[in-house]
């Protein structure tokens, strides 16, 4: 009876390892979480790459590594534990094998008695019916063996796929990213290398432009330069003040001695309205309206002597190149005014018994406040001036007749007109004039 009983208890046997095969070729899978060595199980692990990567692909790929490192010693944790296991349950087969080959010799020789221990730990309890326990005794042994089976299956599949195939893929995976990697860094460099070359380039064509523009200002400020000291004669000049402001003005680098008479004759060109403005003014310390010519909007062309006012019998605002004399002396402060060769005007108690100070500021199209500044652009020249000239005594009426027909020049003796005594500022310029053949043109 006993052996019909192991008898389909081999066959039994052999359907259930048929059936756990079919079972193990279905392919159960194990979903595996890389854990790092230490940690605890009960945790939830973060394998966050807290590394700042220089870019997305670097930060993939280090993530990548990590994950596979994690998973390689995971697994190789797995298999050792899972070998101590199947060791175990090879001694756990081995022990129910013997027990089943011990039973029915137990039960020949003692009459079918049950004297087994009950006690001892033989993967549980076993039921007193002789029958039952060969039949759990083989489900025990055939369980244990397919499950041993399976972990053989389960190991050689993971000792195949991470001692072979996985690295070879993992390294190929790491060289095409390194390989990435590379490249792109490689050309960023060379964009980089290409930036700086252009940004260089362009550098040196602006520094090249910039140059170019210095040396062309450069050449023409020599230019007219050398055109203000080519002057066919050195009075041959006009000093243009076209613009009314307060910083277009010219200066006499000469100052003036004491002196107790003076003539100041010029040419003046102007249009302006109201007011042809400032064609000079002589400032010492202590007062600015030394000596003062003006046209002040719709007011009479003044002459200022100490700041003393007379008005002059003169109109010159029609465009057209005028000769303009002024004589004054300290002796009952006696003044005359000319006009293109002709005395319109004479006047006297004009600052009596005021002796001219010396060591002042000759400014040519502004009044001053201040010695030689604060000037106002409502009282500043607009036009043209050339041939200023002062003496230190009244001149003739023949003389300045003379000087107002082109027939004689007679040079200031103590302001001369040359071009190495007037410097210009502001925007004011100097510029080559033959003032004679001018005012026949606009005659």
């Amino acid at each position: 009876m006993i052996t019909l009983i192991l008898g389909f208890l081999c066959i039994y046997a052999l359907g259930k390892g048929q059936v756990a095969r079919a079972n193990v070729t279905k392919g159960n899978r194990f979903v595996c979480t890389a854990v790092p060595a230490g940690a605890d199980l009960s945790c939830p692990v973060s394998t966050t790459n807290r590394v700042q990567s220089a870019s997305p692909q670097e930060e993939e790929l280090r993530n990548t590594i990590v994950q596979l490192r994690e998973t390689i010693l995971q697994q190789k944790e797995t298999i050792v534990s899972q070998q101590g296991t199947i060791k175990e349950l090879n001694a756990k087969l081995s022990r129910c094998e013997a027990q089943a080959q011990d039973a029915p010799r137990e039960g020949k020789g003692r009459g079918g008695s049950r004297r087994k221990d009950y006690n001892k730990n033989t993967m549980g309890d076993l039921p007193r019916d002789p029958t039952e326990t060969v039949e759990q005794l083989g489900k025990t042994m055939q369980g244990l063996k397919d499950r041993l089976q399976s972990l053989e299956l389960q190991q050689q599949g993971r000792v195949n796929t991470s001692g072979a195939t996985f690295p070879n893929e993992l390294r190929d995976l790491l060289r095409r990213r390194l390989s990435d990697l590379e490249n792109q860094l490689l050309t960023k460099v060379a964009e980089l290398e290409e930036e700086k070359a252009q940004l260089y380039n362009e550098t040196a064509a602006h520094r090249q432009r910039t140059e170019n523009t210095l040396n062309s200002l450069l050449e023409r400020i020599a230019e007219l330069e050398r055109s203000n000291s080519a002057f066919k004669s050195p009075e041959d000049f006009k000093v243009s003040l076209p613009l009314r402001t307060n910083y277009l003005y010219g200066r006499i680098k000469k100052s003036l001695p004491e002196m107790y008479a003076f003539t100041v004759c010029m040419w003046l060109k102007s249009s302006a309205r109201p007011g042809i403005g400032t064609p000079f003014s002589y400032g010492v310390p202590g007062q600015a309206n030394e000596i003062v010519l003006i046209e002040w909007g719709n007011n009479a062309i003044e002459l200022l002597v100490n700041d003393k006012v007379a008005q002059l019998p003169l109109s010159i605002s029609d465009g057209r190149w005028h000769h303009i004399c002024i004589t004054w002396t300290t002796r009952d402060g006696f003044w005359e005014a000319y006009q293109d060769g002709e005395r319109l005007g004479t006047g006297d108690n004009l600052a009596p018994w005021h002796p001219i100070k010396p060591g002042g500021v000759i400014i040519l199209g502004q009044e001053q406040d201040i010695v030689g500044g604060r000037f106002d652009a409502t009282q500043a020249f607009v036009g043209e001036l050339s041939h200023f000239n002062m003496w230190d005594r009244v001149l003739r009426p023949i003389d300045i007749s003379g000087m107002a027909n082109c027939s004689s020049y007679m040079p200031g003796n103590v302001v001369p007109w040359v071009d190495a005594n007037v410097e210009v500022f502001g925007g004011a310029t100097k510029a080559a004039l033959e003032i004679c053949e001018d005012r026949m043109f606009d005659n």
